[in-house]
This record gives structure tokens, C-alpha cells and sequence, in this order.
């Protein structure tokens, strides 16, 4: 079980095949690495599993490789055509996954080495096309961690401002608490040579430029987003986990959020949020055994908003009415700004 999905494994992957499972999207969601949240978000498990199906079947559509086979109805795998009614159930391809070992407070990738296909990579890639205030990008400059040359910058941008190159960015996937890496770092640990690691870039910047042509048909703007990937049987690089939600991207309209970075904002300036930074502070790997503090519930009303964000954006980009008696989206993320901004 994830923070905000469960997998069921019907067929356990091996070394040369891969096996066969099913997500079930929940309605929890996680912010701030930190798992469950109090609160389920009705309808967001369907919301997210639909708009993930449509996405990996545009994918394939465009010649790239991924671990979908199917939304789940009456206990069969089907397409996004053939479903008669929502679902929340996505059966997939699996890949193997290896956990990297934790040794004296540092992971140990060395089993990486060598690895012939089957397997998930474990990082996530991460494309940006801003950088809005208070991102880590501008922490990790200020701190020596990256030069601008490692994200392809020239000079710092201003927060907010749109890159005329987008940044590729990279980190560690299966530890504790996700660490930002330098693409070397991240060849370093994979086992995977500097092609694949070209390959990575450009299968991250064609999802980006995707999205981002696909979001902009309902005037959304795709700030930022991530993917993961895998290798099957044969080493064919593949899309695997969920692409192109309001989970795995950060989307805006006019400059309010159209994803989860609502909860953020209502929590960020908590004191449950102070208190997990501090934790972080004292202990990467264990922050969340020694946070003293744990989150409040959210209000109903920006509950309820939520909810409607997920449901209102699968019905338009998918161009089906999934979720019935739903107002436009612009019209439910101006009534968020408004709560948001306590109007």
C-alpha cells in the first residue's frame, strides 16, 4: 500500500518476465513526503485513474512504451473506449522493483550495476518550466549544491518567470525521503550508461511538451511535473507508474493552482508544516518518526472544492462527461481562490 494507491499483485515480475498487477487510486492524498493525509477526497481515485489511462494511451499512441494494459470493470482490463462507467482500478505491467540498501545512513546502489532489464530505475525525473518563490531549485543554488550549468540556466531566473528552456531535473526515487540529484550522480547510482541517460532527457522533454500542448487546449499552464520509468524484459525504456495527473504535475489558471498544491498552500503556513521541516532538519531519514506534530483535517468547503478540481479537469481534458453536475473548472478554481485568500 502507497500513500495514495494500493497495488495488488496478480502475477510476481522475475528476473526475465515481467509480472502482472492492479492499482487501486484511492481517494487519500499525500503532501510534504508525508504520507495519508486526515482526509479522503471523494471521486479523486476515479478522477486520477481516468486522466492516468488517457494519458498512457495518448503515449502509446505516439510510439512510447509503458506498463498499461487496462482500466478494471466488471473484473476485466479494458480501454478508456470500452468503459462503461468510472473506475478506480488500473491493471499494469510490473516491473521488479530493488531497494537500494541503507548502510551507516547512506544507500547502497550496487546492485544496480549490471542489471540486464526488468526493473524499475530508480529515480524521478523532473521537468520545470518555472520556478515559482521559495522552490528548492533557488535553495540548492544558494547552498553550492548545483551550478546553473547543471540545470542549463545561464543566470538565475526571476520566481514565477516562464524558462525558455525548460530544467531537467533529477532525483532519487526509493529512499526515505526523496534527494535531489546532479545528472552524474543520478547515472552513478542507476548502473545506466550516458546514452540511457540521454534517453531519459528526451523521453522527460517529449512528456513535457505533451502535456503541456494537451493542458493548454483548457487554458491551463504546466508549471511542472514528473514521470517514472522502467526498463522491461528486452531493456526497452517505459513509462510506468501514473503520468500527466493533478498528483504527478503542477498546473495553474491565471495563477492559481490546479492541483494538489491547493492542500500545500492551506497547510504551508501551519504548524504542522513547521514542525515536519524541523524534523527534516534534525533527521532526513527518520524526520517523520520525530515530528511532534501531526496535520489537521481540511476545511469541508475547501474539501469539497478539491474534489470538484479533480473531476472537473478529467471530464474536460478527456473530453467525456465522467462526473456529472460539475460547473466549469475555471469556475470551481476561482471560487478556491477565493477561499483560499479567506474571501
Amino acid at each position: 500500500m502507497g500513500s495514495v494507491k494500493d497495488l495488488k499483485v496478480l502475477e510476481n515480475p522475475t528476473k526475465d518476465q515481467e509480472g502482472i498487477g492492479r492499482f487501486t487510486f484511492s481517494d487519500r492524498y499525500s503532501v510534504f513526503d508525508w504520507g495519508e493525509m486526515p482526509d479522503l477526497i471523494p471521486h479523486k481515485g476515479e478522477a486520477i485513474a481516468i486522466l492516468g489511462a488517457y494519458f498512457f494511451e495518448k503515449f502509446e499512441k505516439m510510439g512510447f512504451k509503458t506498463h498499461y494494459i487496462g482500466l478494471v470493470e466488471d473484473g476485466e482490463a479494458k480501454k478508456l473506449s470500452e468503459l462503461k462507467k468510472p473506475s478506480n482500478e488500473m491493471q499494469i505491467k510490473l516491473l521488479r522493483v530493488l531497494e537500494p540498501l541503507l548502510k551507516d545512513g547512506n544507500y547502497d546502489y550496487s546492485q544496480y550495476r549490471d542489471l540486464k532489464g526488468n526493473c524499475l530505475i530508480p529515480l524521478e525525473l523532473i521537468y520545470r518550466n518555472y520556478i515559482p518563490e521559495g522552490s528548492s531549485v533557488f535553495g540548492r543554488l544558494q547552498r553550492g549544491e548545483i551550478e546553473l550549468n547543471d540545470l542549463g540556466l545561464d543566470e538565475i531566473p526571476a520566481p514565477n518567470e516562464k524558462l525558455e528552456t525548460p530544467i531537467l531535473d533529477v532525483s532519487t526515487k526509493l529512499e526515505i525521503t526523496d534527494r535531489y540529484l546532479k545528472w552524474d550522480e543520478a547515472q552513478a547510482i542507476s548502473g545506466l550508461s550516458s546514452k540511457e541517460i540521454k534517453d531519459l532527457k528526451n523521453l522527460l522533454a517529449v512528456v513535457n511538451e505533451a502535456l503541456t500542448a494537451e493542458f493548454s487546449k483548457i487554458d491551463m499552464i504546466n508549471e511542472d511535473g514528473k514521470i517514472e520509468v522502467g526498463y522491461n524484459s528486452p531493456r526497452d525504456l517505459i513509462l510506468v507508474d501514473v503520468i500527466g495527473t493533478l498528483d504527478e504535475c503542477r498546473f495553474t489558471f491565471k495563477g492559481l493552482p490546479v492541483s494538489k498544491e491547493i492542500a500545500r498552500i492551506h497547510y504551508r503556513g501551519s504548524g504542522w508544516y513547521e514542525a515536519t521541516e524541523q524534523a527534516k532538519a534534525k533527521n532526513r531519514a527518520e524526520w517523520k518518526n520525530i515530528c511532534a506534530v501531526n496535520p489537521d483535517p481540511l476545511p469541508t468547503k475547501l474539501k469539497s472544492l478539491i474534489s470538484q478540481i479533480y473531476c472537473a479537469c478529467t471530464n474536460e481534458i478527456t473530453g467525456q462527461e465522467w462526473f456529472e453536475g460539475l460547473r466549469p473548472l475555471k469556475e470551481i478554481i476561482t471560487e478556491i481562490g477565493r477561499e483560499l485568500n479567506g474571501k
